[in-house]
């Protein structure tokens, strides 16, 4: 086998990989996942991430998996390029998506809305990207 084999071998194998990844984060979006609406409330989603990373009373796995996500945010690389209509902030949002829903089960639902500085329409969003049901209408009022 030569090198020129071995490097499309190589090449054919990572392409295979990424597109099993692609069909991975895909079907484990949220049902409901609108890009339109989460790229609307991606700068208090920032503000939500950092904010969750920084409080000390979220379990440190968690903390850690959140600076992680926002590096990746940050990051020019990404799984599918940005300039990749539609698909390109899609895996973005997919990420974000299963990174909430592994926070909520760990730090649960309350640290979303004690850290969410958003409106209370973003937050119902964020809850439903997260998997989370929305609030009984009495919870709203106990906590007020």
């Amino acid at each position: 086998m030569t090198w020129w084999s071995l490097l499309v071998a190589l090449a054919g194998g990572l392409l295979i990989l990424w597109l099993v990844l692609l069909v991975t984060l895909w079907q484990a979006r949220p049902d409901d996942l609108r890009l339109r609406d989460s790229l609307r409330l991606l700068p208090d989603l920032v503000r939500l991430l950092k904010r969750l990373a920084a409080d000390p009373s979220v379990p440190r796995g968690v903390r850690v998996r959140l600076w992680l996500l926002l590096a990746y945010l940050a990051s020019p690389i990404d799984l599918i390029p940005d300039f990749v209509p539609i698909l390109g902030y899609a895996d973005d949002a997919v990420i974000v998506a299963i990174a909430l829903r592994s926070v909520t089960r760990r730090a649960g639902p309350e640290s979303l809305e004690r850290h969410w500085p958003g409106t209370p329409d973003g937050l119902a969003a964020i809850r439903r990207l997260a998997g989370l049901p929305d609030p009984a209408p009495d919870d709203h009022a106990s906590s007020a």
